[in-house]
């Protein structure tokens, strides 16, 4: 079997009345893939969506079928998939990238200090790096492809977007998008509280199933769709060690003629922040 898509991170393959999304060992930022793979970082990621998606179908119904592969082909049957596949329904997806921040860090800090908003939506005087905002905001972008940068968009415009591909959609698809992000949000956030992990910001994606209904996709609430903070020792003013590639992100950073290669030390370390965040999210190790 060959992906019928590949994302920087997962492969999609046709499985008939479904798909098999794969999570790689790949890993990526500042929208580059990275020369190296991280070891069960796959299975993380494919482990703690399923987590996620078991704990918020109240909220919002979601894709995931099976995270069992002895229920797919028996291509996937083996220890490279193993913990890595998820079979899912197929959906028609929905171009937004639904984005919510409870905390002020990352791009957001950057744009409110030039002019005191974040992706336009103004923000309270007087915030420092990381505070908590007074309530999570919605900042979506529009998807874009590999090698090219997502662009942060209003919410008026996300209207638009979705207008133009669904005519007569467009306010009920972007209204039920940014109602059930924050309400996704708001529920994870104040269950990872519990578990000594804030959840700083993260993004999701949505799809439509055969009868119109908006269905929850992708991936949810990993350490590379997220930022995860430990709640021990946070004090906003400043940047926060990370459970998720940010760690990543600042050697890369630190090392502009790195050429996108990460050193051994780097990659131990940004494998055992994904299992330390996975053993305190869903209370067990990860076993593949």
């Amino acid at each position: 079997m060959r992906p019928i898509k590949e994302g920087k991170v997962r492969e999609v393959y046709d499985n008939g009345d479904s798909i098999i999304m794969v999570a790689t060992d790949r890993i990526s930022a500042f929208d580059v893939i990275l020369k190296n793979k991280i070891v069960n970082k796959g299975a993380v990621l494919t482990q703690m969506s399923k987590f996620w998606f078991d704990l918020t179908k109240d909220i919002v119904p979601n894709h995931m079928l099976s995270t069992d592969v002895k229920d797919m082909p028996e291509f996937f049957q083996n220890d490279e998939y193993k913990g890595k596949a998820m079979m899912c329904k197929k959906l028609t997806m929905l171009p937004i990238e639904c984005i919510v921040r409870g905390y002020i860090t990352g791009s957001g800090w950057a744009s409110y200090q030039e002019n005191g908003t974040v992706c336009g939506i103004k923000l309270p005087e007087g915030l420092k790096e990381s505070d908590k905002l007074p309530e999570p905001i919605y900042t979506p972008s529009t998807k874009a492809e590999i090698g090219d940068h997502d662009e942060n968009i209003s919410f008026e415009r996300s209207i638009e977007v979705l207008e133009k591909e669904f005519p007569g959609h467009g306010q009920e698809y972007a209204t039920a998008l940014r109602d059930n992000t924050i309400a996704l949000y708001k529920k994870c956030a104040d269950y990872a509280l519990t578990k000594g992990i804030i959840i700083a910001d993260t993004k999701f994606e949505f799809g439509l199933d055969e009868e119109g209904n908006i269905v929850l996709a992708d991936e949810m609430l990993t350490p590379d769709s997220s930022r995860f903070w430990p709640f021990e020792g946070y004090e906003a003013g400043h940047g926060q060690p990370s459970f998720d590639k940010q760690f990543v992100r600042d050697w890369l950073k630190a090392n502009p003629d790195s050429d996108y290669l990460l050193p051994q030390d780097v990659i131990d370390k940004t494998i055992d922040k994904y299992l330390e965040a996975y053993a305190l999210l869903t209370g067990k190790e990860l076993c593949v």
